[in-house]
């Protein structure tokens, strides 16, 4: 698995987002939730981002993991082959040849749309335009709850309304 040099490239969308669900505000906005686990268990954050790209790709939905911390994104790309028994969810790094249905970016901007992204950034994808839909996982560390509250304020200042979801960690 080869990973991008942090320029622009390019996946395909393999389809919309079926979900009835609305949280999306502006017409163009992404839908944005926020995923909330209680407790502080140290890979809950990573797992829940490991069954949410299980989940677009069972859907059939072209999925982007997007990080701006390498090392962390590096132990999420482990993590989805074992995950859970039984699971299988192809992914590789966002590059410009890539065709795995999960993509992980660690800085590298995607060019082309993708139906659905996990945000494990402190700060919200620079390319909104560019899905139709963004999950933020948030666990017990303050400070990423305190990243998390300001993520939450800027989706609401770009006119979208945030769903949350609060799940118990494992």
């Amino acid at each position: 698995m080869g990973e991008s040099d942090g320029t622009s490239v390019s996946a395909a969308s393999s389809g919309a987002d079926s979900s009835s669900h609305a949280s999306s505000g502006a017409e163009g906005n992404p839908r944005v939730d926020f995923y909330v686990i209680e407790g502080n268990a140290p890979a809950a954050r990573l797992k829940v981002a490991c069954r949410l790209a299980e989940k677009a790709y069972l859907a059939s939905q072209c999925a982007l993991i997007w990080h701006t911390e390498r090392t962390e994104l590096e132990a999420l790309d482990e993590l989805l082959w074992t995950f859970a028994d039984g699971s299988f969810v192809p992914h590789e790094w966002l590059t410009s040849n890539a065709q795995a249905p999960v993509l992980l970016s660690a800085g590298a901007t995607p060019v082309a749309a993708f139906d659905f992204v996990v945000n494990l950034a402190a700060e919200p994808p620079p390319f909104l335009h560019l899905t139709r839909r963004i999950a933020e996982i948030i666990d017990g560390d303050e400070g990423r709850r305190r990243a998390g509250r300001v993520r939450f304020k800027a989706y609401r200042e770009l006119g979208i309304d945030p769903g949350t979801h609060t799940l118990r960690a494992e």
